[in-house]
């Protein structure tokens, strides 16, 4: 039954057949080339196999039923339109056989071209290519097409076969030292011929079997390939880096052949319809002269500036800058855009939306809505926290002094410091044991992956802003500088050497500035980022100092504010931090933590609260607490005044404020061994000893603390309401709100809610002044969430503590498991991300709204929030947003994230598309 579901359905599209909407069929890159085709422009005849299909080809190891058919049928009309037969000897038809994911993956996954070309059809070819050139070069077209040849042996053996990809490089390297050159064009038609007969060899050597002749069967294969590289190390680790889900699967285009390396009048090239590094207007990209398409993005030969088409083939160059503006029309976004001449013919190999810096990104956001391509609310879109957060690191301040090494292209920005490394595992190794590195290679290649997500930036030698570094770089905000061609980069001696002869070995420290594209050796200093400084205060958007980036983040940022249904508000547990980040936007305060105002000189006081024999000494210890914690909440009261301040009553356990047992036992052994007695001491270990638990995180804490330890939460709750009372005397407006942590039953709430209210009381009777206040409790364990509804009867406010919630719904001790095993669950797919950082949606999510809707529905105007890190966290605002939390709270330096994740989860409850 389920091989009939199969075959009925279909399982390929022409690309007259599609559209930009269909990526999920289609993938990007067959949903936009039918895109192109329906509007008329130069595109390759060709078709699509879905994504269905190789879904359904990795879940059964085979073809599904039908799908050899359907190729069968579109390859018979695919020949027809170009009046070619693949493989036909004499003028034989050649197709590509590209991967297209949904989302755009650069390199990841295979390709292969020039499928088709067997011993037979290689002549016809070389016939074919003469007769289409002047016709005197027959020398040329043999060249094209042994070259042709070679190109889909060491393609297909590579990524069909599994042939070591070195094993090719090292014959073509052979072949150009025996002609004395270093250079692949200065090979001739009979060099490439005996470099196919080695390439065949090889083939043989590593697979058992003659290079396949059939070309149905070379397309089959390599459509399988295709299929399998969607779980090949470096997509499965490139998806988890940009968080693509697993099960998505990648179609596979079959395009006609279109030839770059035709001879002076081909070429292939990339585009940019602005500049993705800074969003700069104009016309960015780069062309190489007789080449096929891999040879621009493998960066293994220097182009040259897309400007210098105009020279070399003013008409195609026109034609090109034509359609470059009508895609992005259409598409109302910067596109990246892949194009083959073919003696003088323009072809259209591909567009998508391009990857871009975070600074580009906002610049042109803003300005697609000031030329009517997009409003605001589309802008806001087009951005994401994650982006923001990459704006405001730091970067190079005054390198005026910095020993400078050479200058490449800017092909990321940002500021990046470190030793140089120059293969993947040792950058991988070394940052591992807290190293920063820079990966620095001739050019990368997908293999590289690993090594340029464990960097902090990298640098190459060789390529453009369209090479796989550039692109790949800029789509994980890593810092790169590429064409660094002054640079001789060695990798097996582990050195590169600068102009003038400088040699910076492996390990030597080096930085490197993606925006200027400048290497310097040693440690330059950085400063703050414009954009800090800009939500700082420090910099207004109007001011001389504020670039483009500057304003037109001002300028997203204040339509998030307005569309923004959320509160966000910061973790703040000092005066200082509160006025930073109101400085940075917050509106409030969502947790102030207690426990970090009984450390340093204030420990004294809470050993002599655990020491206390008496009641006596025990409200003596209190007391003396009492005028140091007024003082604390008093200054920020101050700094929030106007804005909601939620403190949280001492929740750690007490063990965490005396001293370390074995260092303390070790303190009274030696005293006893010298016959000294220290009877404070001795009265601390013993303390210590009684306080001792198994599993501190799951004992004597939080509101367990306010019940046993008579008088702790009533001092606490004393101090705040007088510093509240001193605040509303000298004229401001304090808005207290006393959260209880750890409540697992309501009972316990109510317990220590009625002593709170009791001591309120007291307060403003005696200073005969009114202080508003709410009381509420903190959701961080799954018995709580549970019972929300029971428990909301005593609470005004639910603040969700998502971190420690996160740890007793998993099962999870944060700070041993992260260590311990994350990493072999991330590699091995138990979840795409850690549920520290992004909130699980499925387990803790669900507690959450369960929480929230019973609590609710007891008390409708329950405020709710989160004060876990997860409040500055991109994805997991917008579940907050969904679920109808009031506010999110988070570190001061991500409230502006938070900020911007809440506006545009408001702008996208419509169901428009983030990505």
């Amino acid at each position: 039954m389920a091989s009939q579901n199969t075959a009925a359905r279909k399982y390929v599209y022409d690309f007259a057949e599609g559209n930009k909407g269909m990526k999920d069929l289609l993938g990007g890159k067959g949903a936009n080339l039918a895109e192109m085709t329906n509007l008329g422009l130069p595109v390759p005849p060709g078709f699509t196999i879905t994504t269905e299909a190789c879904q359904a080809y990795l879940a059964t190891g085979d073809t599904p039923d039908g799908l050899a058919e359907e190729i069968g049928r579109h390859l018979d009309a695919l020949e027809s339109a170009m009046g070619k037969r693949l493989g036909d000897p004499d003028d034989p038809l050649l197709v590509s056989v590209r991967s297209g994911a949904k989302f755009s993956m650069p390199g990841m996954m295979e390709t292969v071209l020039n499928v088709g070309l067997n011993d037979a059809s290689v002549h016809g070819l070389a016939r074919q290519a003469s007769a289409g050139g002047d016709g005197a070069d027959d020398q040329g077209g043999e060249r094209f097409a042994w070259d042709s040849y070679r190109r889909l042996i060491q393609m297909f053996g590579k990524t069909v076969c599994d042939v070591p990809g070195e094993e090719f490089e090292h014959a073509l390297d052979g072949a150009k030292r025996a002609k004395g050159t270093i250079d692949d064009l200065d090979l001739d038609a009979n060099d490439l011929r005996m470099l196919v007969d080695a390439y065949k060899t090889i083939f043989v050597k590593h697979t058992g079997r003659e290079f396949p002749q059939s070309p149905r069967e070379q397309l089959d294969l390599a459509v399988n390939a295709v299929f399998q590289s969607w779980n090949a190390e470096r997509a499965v680790l490139y998806r988890r880096q940009e968080r693509i889900p697993a099960d998505l699967g990648t179609a596979v285009n079959v395009v006609a052949m279109v030839f770059g390396n035709l001879g002076p009048d081909s070429g292939t090239g990339v585009a940019f319809t602005r500049d993705p590094a800074s969003g700069a207007q104009g016309i960015y990209g780069d062309y190489l002269a007789n080449a096929q398409g891999e040879d621009v993005v493998a960066g293994i030969r220097n182009t040259v500036p897309l400007q210098d088409l105009e020279r070399l083939d003013k008409t195609s160059y026109d034609q090109l800058i034509d359609i470059m503006a009508r895609l992005e029309g259409h598409y109302k976004d910067l596109c990246d855009i892949e194009f083959t001449i073919e003696r003088g013919k323009l072809w259209m190999l591909q567009t998508r939306v391009g990857k871009r810096t975070a600074g580009a990104a906002f610049v042109i956001a803003t300005q697609l809505v000031d030329e009517g391509l997009i409003d605001l609310d589309e802008a806001l879109t087009r951005v994401n926290g994650v982006q923001l957060s990459q704006l405001m690191f730091p970067r190079f301040g005054n390198s005026s002094d910095a020993e400078r090494l050479t200058r490449g292209m800017n092909a990321s920005p940002g500021a990046a410091v470190g030793r140089a490394v120059f293969d993947s595992y040792t950058a991988v190794k070394w940052s591992r044991s807290g190293e920063k590195v820079i990966l620095v290679r001739r050019e990368t290649n997908p293999d590289d992956l690993d090594g340029m997500i464990a960097a902090q930036g990298i640098l190459t030698s060789r390529g453009g802003k369209t090479s796989h570094a550039a692109v790949v770089a800029r789509g994980m905000g890593k810092t790169c500088v590429c064409g660094a061609e002054e640079l001789d980069v060695d990798t097996k001696a582990r050195r590169f050497t600068a102009p003038g002869g400088v040699v910076i070995e492996e390990g030597d420290v080096i930085s490197i500035d993606g925006t200027t594209g400048v290497v310097y050796r040693g440690e330059v200093p950085v400063v703050p980022s414009p954009v800090v400084e800009y939500f700082e205060g420090r910099l207004e958007p109007t001011d001389e100092g504020a670039d483009e980036l500057v304003r037109a983040v001002h300028r997203i940022m204040s339509h998030a504010d307005e569309a923004r249904r959320m509160a966000v508000r910061a973790n703040a547990d000092t005066p200082e931090d509160a006025e930073r980040a109101r400085r940075f936007g917050a509106q409030g305060i969502g947790l102030c933590r207690t426990e970090h105002m009984f450390l340093g000189e204030r420990r004294q006081f809470v050993e002599r609260l655990i020491l206390a024999d008496s009641d006596e000494e025990r409200e003596q210890a209190l007391a003396a607490l009492l005028p140091l914690q007024r003082e604390d909440f008093l200054g920020i009261f101050t700094a929030m005044d106007g804005l909601p301040v939620t403190v949280r009553l001492l929740d750690p356990p007490l063990h965490e404020f005396l001293p370390d047992i074995t260092e303390l036992s070790v303190r009274v052994a030696v005293a006893e061994a010298r016959g000294e007695r220290h009877e404070n001491e001795l009265r601390l270990l013993q303390a210590v000893h009684r306080l001792h638990e198994q599993n501190p995180m799951l004992g004597l804490r939080g509101v367990r603390l306010g019940i046993v330890v008579p008088g702790l939460f009533a001092m606490q709750v004393r101090a705040i309401i007088e510093a509240a009372a001193e605040r509303r005397k000298a004229g401001g407006d304090p808005r207290v709100e006393i959260m209880i942590p750890l409540v697992d039953a309501v009972q316990e709430l109510e317990l220590v809610r009625e002593e709170a209210e009791r001591v309120v009381r007291e307060v403003c009777d005696r200073e005969d002044i009114d202080v508003p206040y709410l009381i509420g409790t903190m959701i961080e364990l799954p018995r709580a969430a549970l019972t929300a509804g029971q428990i909301a009867e005593a609470a005004e406010f639910f603040s969700f503590g998502t971190n420690d919630l996160t740890q007793t719904t998993w099962g999870f001790s944060r700070d041993d498991v992260e260590a311990a095993f994350f990493s072999a669950y991330l590699e091995r797919g138990i979840f795409g991300v850690s549920p520290f950082e992004q909130l699980d949606r499925d387990g803790v999510g669900r507690l959450v709204r369960i929480a929230s809707e019973e609590g609710r529905a007891a008390r409708p105007d329950l405020k709710l929030g989160i004060c876990g890190e997860h409040g500055g966290d991109p994805d997991s605002v917008h579940f907050f947003h969904e679920v109808g939390l009031d506010y999110v709270s988070c570190s001061p330096f991500r409230v502006p994230v938070a900020r911007l994740e809440a506006g545009r989860a408001s702008v996208q409850t419509t169901g428009s598309d983030s990505r």
